[in-house]
């Protein structure tokens, strides 16, 4: 008779196994050495020995790894974050690192990639971790995950020292640099007047000759040819060279080169704009101040003291300002940001509009000061709002992002320095500003979501506990066959290792036939047999008495008294012990 098999499991011939719980512990095994394998690099599955409930999963070195695995995931989602939100100052780091090592690169997309991977690296062994310690699986950290462990601690360590002791000196002054246009030209002044800009900022160098010029780095190697024309000179700060030199030299070239373009994602340029920039040379200082006179824009700069052994090391101050004089600019549109000789300046121009840092408020009046220029990671000082009673006009710098400009804007911040005037210019209301009707929105929204997500979790407990149920089922069904299958088996067995016996075989007589007044064979089972002797060329005959089926009348008559026929073998038949079997029949009885 076919054995049933059940829909939930199948049973194949050719392998003789259970094809689901085959698949069920191929699967655990292989869950099994991918969980070991990535943690402990033992790629090999074998019998590990289960932790008991409430005891250590570990040793007290993997704790103590374990600890720094979480120290380090820590940290490196702590960079992850600040870089994210730093994203806003990425040129300007680019442009520090250019100066340490020479070379123009992405580097804060590097420097976002490894945190990125960091964290993730540090993620997926705790995962992996915690995993295994499900399982209750004694946790044995790799070595080489151990080591790259301490070198995420360090890095992270090492990075964090630097962001924030040397972070905030090198962002204080970073100059304006369009996107549109390269930076520190007449092209990119102009670009910013196109777009509605309300004032110009830059930085000011003087050269060896005394002419007043506008660069950003302390060299010429980024932003001109200076590698080109004189390569030996490359390194030499912009303030040594004479004007002659500094005028022939081309700075609007790498602006398109993908190499060397300062952003990532720049917005493509025009033909003409190609062309226009691909002429662009350093300006003077008297360039911008006539276009600002033209335009009626204010001026912002840093200026920069010149190397030793320069002519105006000491009174370059007095020479920028007579500059400044000379091109006849209204004086309120100088925003006079350098603290140093500032007496001076308020002597030759009263009327410059003179810029302070974040000093306390009474200094700032003073030195009679109403302008302050603030790095907008101080936009949270809580200081602000004591500038803002004592109505001091706050200028934000270096603001390219929107949602740090709708917090400027919120926070009422009167200005921002921005290099991304055309994004900036387009907004018309802080990014995160919601109406009610718009904060209902988001409300409903975040509750139906809420809502699903609840459910979602519902179903999937509930499809996992009836999982769970099927499973067990299915699992009772295959130990109870398996069981009533092992039975039949040993039976079996059991059956195919006793002795073979030769048949017995009753020989029907007529007066047996007349006594049970029908014919009929006798079964095996009538009969009371014992274990035959295997002797070698005889066969050892059992006496066997057969008991008939008495009728009911001669049953009656041995009530009665009567006697009943008796059933014996032959005398001399049942003397026979043994017969020699060479060619004879088989032996009956």
């Amino acid at each position: 008779m076919p054995r049933k098999v059940s829909r939930v499991e199948s049973w194949t011939e050719e392998t003789g196994q259970h094809n689901s719980w085959t698949s069920r512990i191929f699967n655990y095994k292989c869950y099994i050495v991918f969980l070991t394998g990535c943690y402990s690099c033992h790629w090999k599955f074998r019998r590990w020995e289960k932790t008991k409930l409430g005891s250590c999963c570990c040793t007290w070195r993997e704790q103590v790894f374990c600890t720094f695995l979480v120290i380090a995931f820590i940290m490196s989602v702590v960079m992850l974050f600040t870089w994210i939100e730093t994203s806003n100052e990425y040129f300007g780091f680019n442009w520090v690192v250019f100066l340490l090592t020479g070379y123009w690169f992405f580097w804060s997309i590097l420097m976002l990639s490894l945190f990125g991977i960091l964290t993730a690296y540090t993620l997926l062994l705790l995962i992996l971790g915690i995993l295994l310690f499900r399982e209750r699986i004694e946790l044995y950290l790799h070595v080489c995950h151990k080591v790259l462990i301490m070198i995420t601690i360090l890095l992270n360590v090492l990075l964090m020292l630097i962001l924030f002791r040397f972070w905030n000196e090198r962002w204080l002054v970073v100059g304006l640099s369009l996107k549109v246009a390269p930076e520190n030209t007449i092209m990119a002044f102009e670009k910013a007047v196109e777009e509605g800009a309300y004032g110009l900022e830059t930085d000011v160098h003087i050269s060896i000759d005394q002419v007043p010029f506008l660069m950003h780095d302390y060299d010429l190697r980024r932003t001109t040819n200076i590698r080109e024309v004189m390569p030996k000179a490359a390194y030499h700060h912009p303030s040594s060279f004479p004007w002659s030199n500094l005028s022939k030299l081309n700075a609007g070239k790498w602006f398109l080169r993908p190499e060397t373009r300062p952003y990532l994602y720049m917005k493509p340029i025009s033909e003409a704009d190609k062309k226009r920039a691909g002429n662009q040379s350093i300006p003077q200082l008297t360039d911008l101040l006539e276009l600002a006179k033209k335009e009626r824009k204010t001026v912002i700069f840093d200026l920069f003291g010149p190397p030793r052994h320069h002519p105006l090391r000491h009174t370059y101050v007095h020479r920028v300002v007579s500059v400044i004089l000379a091109s006849k600019i209204e004086q309120h549109l100088i925003f006079w940001l350098p603290g140093h000789d500032r007496d001076y300046v308020k002597f030759i121009a009263p009327g410059f509009q003179h810029v302070g840092r974040l000093f306390p408020i009474d200094r700032l009046i003073k030195e009679n000061i109403s302008i302050i220029n603030v790095d907008y990671k101080r936009l949270f000082y809580n200081g602000l709002k004591d500038y803002k009673a004592a109505n001091i006009y706050i200028n934000l710098y270096l603001v390219n992002e929107p949602w740090i400009f709708s917090l400027a804007w919120c926070s009422r911040i009167n200005s921002v320095t921005t290099d991304n005037i055309p994004l900036l210019s387009q907004l018309n209301h802080p990014h995160f500003f919601m109406t009610p009707r718009y904060y209902m929105c988001i409300w409903l929204i975040m509750d139906i979501i809420s809502a699903i997500f609840i459910y979602a979790i519902f179903c999937f407990h509930w499809w996992r506990e009836l999982k769970n149920e099927k499973l067990l089922e299915a699992s009772r069904i295959f130990e109870e066959e398996s069981l009533s299958l092992s039975v039949e088996q040993s039976e079996n067995q059991e059956a195919s290792q006793l002795p073979k016996k030769p048949f017995t075989r009753v020989e029907e007589r007529p007066w047996i036939l007349g006594l049970l007044g029908n014919r009929r064979k006798q079964t095996d089972a009538s009969l009371f047999e014992e274990t035959l002797e295997k002797k070698p060329g005889s066969i050892k005959i059992v006496q066997s008495t057969v008991t008939p089926e008495v009728p009911l009348q001669d049953f009656k008559a041995r009530q009665a008294g009567e006697t009943a026929p008796q059933t014996t073998l032959p005398i001399a038949e049942a003397n026979k012990s043994t017969v020699p079997i060479t060619g004879a029949p088989h032996p009956k009885i």
